[in-house]
């Protein structure tokens, strides 16, 4: 093969390497993750996709009739913070 010296390792499947899939703070398994995109590849990584996974929920339990007061206990946040992601969502056009 053109380019490839047996000093490089190989792309080998997970059973024939000691690869340790441990997973992430998202996710328990790299090679079963949900996400279209490891979060350790996007700008702000594993914060930003926290924030989103937060944000989906705040909404979905608002929508559900959690108060604004609720949400900010449950999520360890300001009720500034939960009318932010409210007052943003319906920027967004939801």
């Amino acid at each position: 093969m053109k380019g490839f010296t047996r000093d490089e390792p190989q792309d080998l499947p997970p059973e024939y390497c000691q690869y340790r899939d441990e997973g992430c703070a998202l996710a328990p398994s790299c090679l079963n993750c949900p996400f279209p995109r490891c979060a350790y590849e996007e700008p702000g990584g594993v914060s930003q996709k926290r924030k989103r996974l937060r944000n989906s929920e705040v909404l979905r339990l608002h929508q559900e009739g959690v108060s604004p007061q609720e949400l900010a206990q449950s999520f360890g946040v300001s009720k500034r913070t939960i009318y932010r992601i409210l007052r943003r969502s319906n920027h967004d056009g939801d």
